[in-house]
């Protein structure tokens, strides 16, 4: 394994996040390779780690927080640290979330799967006094969610967005489900959603732009300040203080979609952390999500090119005459 890159967390000037990540993962992948023997890639893995990856690329400092445990938890925290991560680990019995995929076909191929453990109360307290005292040290919270809902009290969500926003901390999450619902009961500076999840929740009829922009104002009514939708290859919808913005991002071609949601959602936070205006945020998270799918990694790229790509993004009110498809 390589040692860490250099990253913001050296720089004690730069602008810091703490990142929420309840359940780490340990993924195991199978690659071909031009010897025709395979390759065995080991990452840590999920949602919350993927945000932070891309935030440390992006210059923040980056401390996560998340819940280690079992053979796997001691691997899975080493990873994260490798990347330029500081962790703050929350032990527990039960160990972490795995899976294996097999990519010699070109599609991901699912091996095994081992689901994270559900958290007892007193490790979902340890969790939260933990991720609070984080939090409160960062000039943005970003709030990843769990890769089972059945692993964290949702209200664990609702909790640390409510006590975070009251501490002057802006909130920024990127979930869906009841996890999402319980975070904006907290109250969240942004949220950012796809429209996929908005839809399979039953919170949007369809993809039309008119039942999206429905949709995003009930996000807004039940606690979110700004909401930012992210649509797979169409420009994505931001709703800020009321107005319904596009984000339109240059056209790249495409490795891998994975992966783009969260390095959209490291962008709009390491912008915020940095005291930018919202329609910056929204340029450097669509540049990081465009230069994420131009590599295999998740959440992964090059600092400058994201800098680079964001001068070529565009964010515009959107025009009624758009609406629908």
């Amino acid at each position: 394994m390589n040692p860490a890159p250099p990253d913001g967390n050296d720089d004690d000037s730069a602008p810091s996040a703490f990142v929420f990540a309840p359940t780490p993962l340990l993924t195991v992948t199978i690659e071909s390779s031009p010897s025709d023997v395979p390759e065995l890639h080991v990452h840590a893995g999920g949602q919350g780690f993927w945000i932070a990856r891309m935030a440390v690329t992006l210059g923040l400092k980056v401390r996560l927080c998340g819940t280690f445990g079992g053979e796997t938890g001691p691997v899975v925290s080493d990873l994260i640290a490798r990347e330029g991560v500081s962790v703050r680990s929350v032990f527990t019995a039960g160990q972490n979330g795995s899976y294996v995929h097999d990519r010699r076909g070109g599609e991901r191929e699912e091996i095994v799967e081992v689901p994270p453990p559900t958290l007892n109360r007193h490790e979902a307290d340890d969790l939260f006094g933990a991720a609070l005292a984080e939090g409160l040290e960062a000039d943005v919270a970003l709030l990843g969610g769990p890769h089972s809902d059945r692993a964290v009290p949702h209200d664990v969500y609702t909790r640390l967005a409510a006590d975070l926003t009251a501490l002057g901390v802006p909130v920024v999450a990127d979930l869906s489900g009841p996890t999402m619902t319980a975070a904006l009961e907290g109250g969240l500076a942004v949220l950012k959603v796809s429209h996929e999840d908005l839809i399979e929740d039953g919170r949007a009829k369809s993809d039309d732009v008119d039942d999206l922009t429905a949709a995003m104002k009930e996000l807004v009514s039940q606690g979110a300040r700004n909401v930012v939708l992210s649509r797979a290859g169409d420009p994505a919808l931001a709703l800020v203080d009321g107005e319904l913005w596009e984000v339109v991002a240059p056209p790249l071609n495409i490795a891998d979609h994975r992966g783009a949601g969260d390095s959209m959602t490291a962008g709009i936070g390491a912008a915020l952390a940095a005291g930018a205006s919202m329609v910056e945020a929204l340029q450097l998270g669509a540049a990081a999500g465009a230069v994420n799918v131009t590599r295999h990694g998740l959440a992964t790229g090059q600092r400058e090119l994201v800098d680079k790509v964001a001068e070529s993004v565009e964010v515009r009110p959107f025009a009624k005459g758009k609406r629908g498809r």
